[in-house]
């Protein structure tokens, strides 16, 4: 792959990201030395990982309907808590569903 083609869901990731990316990637997929090399705990990375996980596929989500991917994202980041999210969403269902019959 060209670095001049990079795919859309790395393209919207930030530097910090990139750069955990990179060392996890150098440790070889190994959370504890990554805990390590952060100073912070294994929980931590874990939910740094998980959190990164949600961030990329929630960029896969956003062709699909961007108001859904955007609740998401904004919850992921911590901007809107997971339960108001999920109303929104819910609510959002509803009313399209409405409004298309």
């Amino acid at each position: 792959m060209s670095i001049s083609v990079v795919p859309e869901w790395m393209a919207e990731l930030d530097e910090e990201d990139v750069a955990f990316i990179r060392r996890f990637l150098l440790a070889s997929g190994s959370l504890k030395e990554v805990a390590g090399e952060y100073g912070v705990s294994y929980p931590t990375v874990r939910l740094r990982l998980d959190r990164l996980i949600q961030k990329i596929r929630l960029g896969e989500d956003r062709a699909a309907d961007p108001y859904v991917a955007l609740i998401k994202r904004l919850a992921v980041s911590d901007k809107v808590d997971f339960d108001a999210a999920k109303i929104l969403i819910s609510e959002y269902k509803k009313q399209k569903e409405t409004n298309q019959t």
